[in-house]
């Protein structure tokens, strides 16, 4: 008896340990918008709906085949997005620089019913980056750095009015340690959690456990040091297993200390496939249902995917994409310049 149960705990360890591998072979890419727009913020509804905010004051959904689109103005000027986030009753969008104006727009399922600004701050060195939401109730979006800490806005009234945190409630940042505004991921979300990924002087990822009320901040193997070095993007696939991956935008090639995960909600991380391909990419997400063994990250050079958690990749195509937002294990949708894209991967 001891023996039987001796084996039974050897073969339940085996297979928590040795997860099997996804295998992914191809990825159809479909365009389903096409505009003059460098598109970095998405947020996918079903496989065919999907929210984009984008430069030029550019908003939309793309319903199937019909685009749904306002230009949005401040004073005289068309505001640049970067950030998009959703509740079950509005969508929002956040601009880049000075000022950052934050909308909120009212979707009743199929259109926009309304649009109010929620949001306003005006400043030199203001610069917000990305967004995401915790619940209906609950949602942070982050900027660059100002004074000794990155900005840093939450809601907790479904997004009508927004508080900029003092710096005293946030870890000290470093001059030079900023957070990427490239694909609207440097926000990660799980449960009450939230991590926050730097680049810049420093690659470190902040954390907050019960949204927002408290910090810490923890370093990480990341390349850094220069303006354009550190985490572009990061996923957690539940409370303690996350990745980040960036690398060096003006070497996009280089290979080197540009991706890495943890296995204790970001406290420690541990880098992977180091100095193998890929490069540098903008944008990681775990793939829906695969335990976080599938893993795909795009970037300017092209898409990637790991089978593996992490530890090997392969490319699937060397079309360039911004972001990318999942809507199932198979399909997503991809933004960059000039277009947005169905990904059927296979």
């Amino acid at each position: 008896m001891r023996f039987i149960i001796a084996i039974a705990v050897v073969l339940a360890f085996v297979s928590c340990t040795n997860k099997a591998e996804i295998e992914i072979n191809s990825v159809k890419i479909t365009p389903v918008f096409m505009d003059s727009l460098s598109i970095r913020a998405i947020h996918p509804l079903d496989e065919n709906r999907v929210w984009f905010a984008a430069n030029k004051g550019k908003v939309g959904l793309i319903d199937g085949d019909t685009p749904k689109l306002a230009v949005i103005k401040y004073a005289d000027s068309l505001l640049h997005f970067r950030s998009i986030a959703a509740t079950s009753e509005a969508v929002f969008v956040l601009s880049i620089a000075n000022p950052a104006v934050l909308y909120k727009i009212g979707f009743n399922g199929s259109e926009a019913t309304n649009i109010e600004e929620v949001y306003n701050e005006i400043g030199p060195e203001v610069f917000y980056d990305s967004m995401k939401f915790w619940n209906d109730d609950e949602g942070i979006a982050v900027g660059d750095l100002i004074g000794d800490c990155l900005s840093v806005i939450v809601t907790r009234d479904g997004g009508n009015s927004w508080e900029k945190l003092p710096c005293e409630m946030l870890p000290k940042v470093e001059k030079g340690e900023v957070a990427f505004a490239a694909s609207n991921s440097n926000i990660a979300i799980y449960g009450d959690n939230a991590w926050v990924a730097t680049g810049g002087k420093k690659s470190r990822v902040m954390h907050t456990a019960d949204r927002g009320k408290t910090w810490k901040v923890y370093d990480t193997p990341i390349v850094s040091g220069k303006a354009m070095t550190g985490i572009f993007s990061v996923d957690f696939r539940d409370e303690n297993n996350g990745i980040v991956i960036g690398g060096n935008w003006e070497k996009k090639t280089d290979n080197e200390k540009n991706k890495a995960i943890t296995t204790n909600g970001g406290k420690s991380w541990k880098l992977i496939a180091d100095g193998e391909e890929p490069g540098y990419k903008s944008s990681v997400k775990y793939i829906p249902g695969t335990a976080g063994q599938g893993i795909v990250a795009v970037g300017s050079p092209g898409i990637s995917f790991s089978g593996d958690g992490g530890k090997s990749w392969k490319e699937l195509s060397k079309e360039a994409f911004f972001a990318i937002e999942f809507v199932n294990d198979s399909v997503a949708f991809a933004s960059g310049n000039n277009r947005i894209a169905k990904l059927l991967f296979k």
